[in-house]
């Protein structure tokens, strides 16, 4: 994540060359930038590869949010590139903001996963101020919550992305529950690609594939569907002795960047505490 244009671009060639057909980028290296990294991806998958922005709640990683202006210009021009999707360009419960930005019918935009409880992802279905809902089932509320969801996505003539950003439990787990949906209405299912010493990915990430005892089968891009009984995977509970919790923050995050090496450190503190 927050590469450079080059690394990027270099990384979305090598998922497509996996078999996907989707690749998606973690924007916030700042707006020209940005673009400057989609430019060069879609030179590097070519025309029929489908890439994702993901400005993951208004662009909160970078120094300062960009104003809904900027944000307009560089969905307009994002569009030259043909996006799938602009994910969370605004604040999660600016559902007035996604209408507008919509409206402008840029690019097709996606959100729901910053959604802090039902009525909340009700009114962003209501509002239709996406083109794609989006949910994850491990802090969203399992199954309960999404086929409720779903439902109401599906009456809205809308569709529905998986967020999954987790373990192949968590993914296996939103596929089962795709699967029983058509495709206009669950279109995508997020696989979280990590790096192993032969393959292509965002980091390693062990942990994620090692829960199950067997891994997940892929073909060209597509998971195929384990038969066995429940969710037909059977969990290794030997990673609770090989990965075991650590207590802590996994980062800090100071609420200034601008601020000195010092100070940051007293404020990631604070933060944490």
């Amino acid at each position: 994540m927050h590469m450079t244009p080059e690394k990027q671009a270099a990384e979305a060639l090598a998922i497509s060359q996996l078999g996907f057909r989707a690749y998606k980028m973690h924007s916030g290296i700042g707006p020209e930038q940005d673009l400057e990294t989609v430019r060069q991806m879609r030179e590097a998958v070519g025309p029929d590869f489908d890439l994702i922005i993901d400005a993951h709640a208004w662009w909160q990683m970078g120094d300062r949010n960009p104003l809904e202006a900027v944000i307009e210009k560089l969905a307009e021009q994002l569009s030259e590139y043909n996006i799938a999707w602009l994910e969370e360009p605004l604040p999660p419960d600016h559902h007035e903001g996604y209408r507008r930005l919509k409206d402008l019918d840029l690019v097709p935009l996606a959100s729901g996963v910053h959604e802090p409880d039902e009525p909340s992802f009700l009114d962003l279905i209501q509002t239709a101020g996406v083109d794609y809902l989006q949910l994850d089932l491990v802090s969203q509320g399992g199954y309960p919550t999404a086929r409720r969801m779903l439902g109401e996505i599906s009456r809205a003539g809308l569709r529905f992305a998986f967020h999954s950003w987790g373990t192949a439990l968590e993914v296996v787990a939103a596929a089962h529950l795709a699967a029983c949906w058509p495709d206009q209405v669950v279109e995508w299912l997020e696989y979280p690609c990590y790096s192993t010493p032969s393959r292509a990915g965002m980091y390693p990430y062990p942990l994620a594939t090692e829960v199950l005892k067997e891994p997940l089968q892929l073909d060209h891009g597509d998971l195929i569907l384990p038969k066995g009984p429940g969710l037909g995977v059977e969990v290794d509970e030997g990673v609770i002795e090989r990965y075991p919790w650590i207590p802590g923050p996994w980062s800090f995050f100071g609420a200034d960047s601008k601020l000195p090496s010092s100070e940051r450190s007293r404020s990631a503190n604070r933060q944490a505490s």
